[in-house]
């Protein structure tokens, strides 16, 4: 009578089980996908408006460059407040006119030259903050679906705890069984809550985190299919750093500071102002023309170190350019490799490794139930699934964080038309 009874329990059992695996409630609304939580993260994103902000700004100071020095108003009173013939007014000379400066050394075209550099590397630099929060909306993203995929993960372990409990009991009542076995299946009911407890508010502060990113409450599920894929086969093609983003900003800063170089150069030729003015003699009242010309004596700053100051900035920014090529060939292959392994390791942990532990988690109980297999067996097949899940969630979550860092890594320049 009690095999009978064990029989029913473990075909009740696993119904349960599977409907609690696959009763898990349908959101009305389709899924948050990950190209619209880009989407809207990048119409509210501070970084993007603060660059788009700099672009503005150099396009400004583009405008500014090309603009040639204003001219001045001059007006000076000679000979007054004097003693004798020169008391009061009475032989003032006032003199009325314009100083015109006038530019040398190519002091304009530097000018634009730095200003256009500026440009180039604002906009770069608008693209860099795309890509960087490409990256952070990618990484907040992952965390959210695999938070996900882990609560739904130990709700199902926890459906399995208390069915295990209760078959522990119906052996407990049949005699088969010492209560010792009831109290372990309690035990492991309570932790299997707990975690679901710890994995519910880990997915919440994952979706509020997301939320907080792209600028609305995350209520919708998320696209769990995309989680679970895994794509990707054979050696990947080596990818060369020439053309990415890095690059391009590094290259940016390397021409900015060499038009800083002919700037500081251009600054070393004396400019020249021109005056004309018309002079009123007072004795007389009489005018006269006034013409000078005015040129600054460099003794005491001659503007050598001004260049020497660039170059050296100049040559720290190309240093600094081929780093960054050393550096971005070394990080893409890297990036490479962990993303070849991130594959093969999910593939393999949610393949045949997963569909494995499952099975053998599925005769356990059943056996359990049946009296064929003892507790420890069951414990030990229940562990090993839980363990198998959680690295197949974690290869899961790794494999995408890499992909997204690689994808940053080789992130396309843009071409010249595109920055101009």
């Amino acid at each position: 009578m009690s095999r009978i009874i064990a029989a029913l329990l473990a075909v009740a059992s696993c119904a349960s089980i599977a409907h609690a695996q696959s009763s898990e409630p349908a959101s009305t609304s389709p899924p948050l996908t990950l190209e619209r939580a880009l989407a809207l993260a990048g119409a509210t994103a501070p970084s993007l408006e603060a660059a788009t902000a700099g672009v503005r700004a150099a396009e400004a100071g583009r405008t500014v460059a090309g603009y040639r020095p204003n001219p001045s108003i001059v007006a000076e009173t000679e000979n007054v407040a004097g003693s004798g013939q020169y008391r009061g007014l009475r032989s003032a000379e006032t003199t009325a006119g314009l100083s015109l400066p006038i530019e040398l050394g190519g002091k304009r075209s530097a000018r634009i030259a730095v200003a256009d550099a500026i440009g180039n590397r604002a906009r770069i630099g608008t693209v860099l903050a795309e890509a960087d929060l490409r990256l952070a909306v990618t990484q907040l993203y992952i965390q959210a679906a695999s938070a996900e995929r882990r609560l739904v993960t130990a709700r199902e372990q926890a459906g399995i705890a208390r069915e295990a409990l209760r078959a522990a009991g119906v052996r407990v009542q049949a005699g088969r069984a010492s209560p010792l076995e009831q109290q372990r299946a309690d035990v492991l009911r309570i932790n299997a809550e707990t975690a679901v407890e710890r994995a519910q508010r880990l997915s919440e502060v994952a979706r509020d985190n997301l939320a907080r990113r792209i600028g609305q409450p995350v209520t919708a599920s998320l696209d769990l299919v995309w989680y679970d894929r895994v794509e990707g086969f054979g050696p990947a093609r080596p990818i060369e750093p020439d053309g990415t983003l890095a690059l391009a900003a590094a290259r940016a800063d390397a021409t900015t500071a060499e038009a800083q170089v002919r700037l500081a150069r251009s600054q070393r030729v004396p400019d020249v102002t021109l005056s004309a003015s018309a002079r009123r003699l007072e004795a007389t009242n009489d005018v006269a023309a006034v013409f000078g010309v005015s040129i600054p004596f460099p003794v005491f700053n001659n503007g050598r170190a001004a260049i020497a100051q660039a170059r050296a900035q100049s040559d720290q920014a190309q240093a600094l350019r081929r780093a960054a090529e050393l550096d971005a060939a070394q990080d893409i292959a890297n990036a490479q490799a962990e993303v070849a392994n991130a594959a093969t390791s999910a593939r393999n942990a949610s393949g045949p490794v997963l569909a494995s532990a499952v099975e053998a988690a599925r005769i356990a109980r059943i056996g359990y139930r049946e009296g064929k297999f003892g507790q420890l067996d069951l414990l030990d097949a229940e562990r090993t699934l839980s363990e198998t899940r959680t690295a197949a969630i974690d290869a899961l979550a790794t494999y995408h964080d890499a992909k997204a860092r690689l994808e940053r890594l080789v992130a396309a320049a843009p071409s010249p038309e595109e920055t101009n």
